[in-house]
């Protein structure tokens, strides 16, 4: 079962690794990990999206999170009313004769080409995890050339 965690921690040197090492040690597979600065440049903001067999999995991950060393406070917000968003970077083979029939295939995704050379186009999507498969498997038939995904992030809404 896919389950968000976020966590708030002091910008310090190390927390990353801990953070990690909890998940390793736990057997806990990391599908995607995200870390950011907040509006205050001493705290981080972690996403991570793991994959856990039972909620009492996640559940002993939390407790285990919680109890570490410049960590704020650990959350799951995945039963949440909450906003989640990944990007997604998709470098792809695009000669002059098809690159018009591209921009109309990427338009319903609010994508946007970001980097144009003679034969490639690199195009930027955002969204939800499910969105940049949709558009990775739409654009794959004309060749994918580089794939970067940076992995969920998010929080809560409201409050």
């Amino acid at each position: 079962m896919r389950r968000i965690i976020t966590a708030t921690v002091n910008n310090t040197s190390g927390v990353l690794n801990r953070f990690s090492g909890v998940l390793s040690r736990r057997q806990v597979n990391i599908e995607s990990i995200s870390v950011g600065h907040t509006e205050n440049d001493q705290i981080s903001r972690i996403t991570i999206v793991i994959q856990v067999d039972h909620l009492a999995e996640a559940e002993q991950v939390l407790k285990q999170l919680n109890k570490l060393i410049d960590v704020i406070k650990v959350s799951d917000i995945t039963e949440e009313s909450h906003v989640e968003r990944e990007l997604a970077l998709v470098k792809v083979n695009a000669p002059a004769s098809v690159r018009a029939e591209i921009f109309s295939m990427i338009e319903p995704f609010r994508a946007n080409v970001i980097d144009v050379s003679s034969k490639t186009i690199v195009i930027q999507v955002v969204g939800t995890s499910e969105k940049i498969q949709a558009f990775v498997e739409v654009v794959a038939p004309y060749g994918i050339k580089q794939l970067a995904r940076t992995g969920a992030t998010g929080f809560t809404r409201g409050h």
